[in-house]
């Protein structure tokens, strides 16, 4: 018995030393190296409308539509980009204008818009969301939501410059 403690012990101060030093080794913070970008999902584009106005709010709200942009390799976060979003909700349909506003990323490359809630098309609660500037390949989203009593639904894009 005494033999098997000594050895336990052995153990555990071993791998307790060899966590300690390779975690002083490790000075420098990991990175989002080779981060791949978002390709476009199918449906995505349906009911787009190009140059939807940037708003504070699309409708009555009650829903929240959230997400990040980053840039593809580094994943640095990309402040000040235009999102464009739409959807299915209690207030119209997503190919009607006033079911389409735009909203920019803070400096962090978060956006936020508040809706109105999202119903299913077509069996499906799902909302539409675009990347269309210049400065990096467009991407359009069709993330489907886990529930139709869902309040939120993020959607995260990783952006490929042009």
């Amino acid at each position: 018995m005494t033999a098997f403690l000594q050895t336990r012990r052995k153990i555990l101060i071993g791998t307790a030393a060899t966590v300690l030093t390779t975690a002083a080794t490790l000075t420098v913070p990991a990175r989002a190296g080779g981060l791949a970008p978002t390709p476009s999902m199918r449906g995505g584009a349906n009911n787009y409308r190009p140059g939807a106005p940037i708003v504070e709010r699309i409708g009555g709200g009650g829903f929240w539509m959230t997400g990040t942009v980053r840039r593809a390799g580094d994943g640095a976060p990309l402040p000040g980009q235009r999102i464009q979003i739409w959807a299915h909700t209690t207030e119209g349909h997503e190919r009607d204008p006033q079911s389409h506003g735009a909203t920019l990323t803070d400096e962090n490359g978060v956006f936020r818009l508040e809706m109105p809630q999202i119903v299913p098309a077509f069996g499906q609660p799902h909302g539409h969301l675009a990347y269309d500037d210049d400065a990096f390949e467009t991407v359009f989203l069709r993330p489907v939501m886990g529930r139709a009593s869902d309040t939120t639904l993020n959607a995260d894009f990783v952006l490929q410059p042009t």
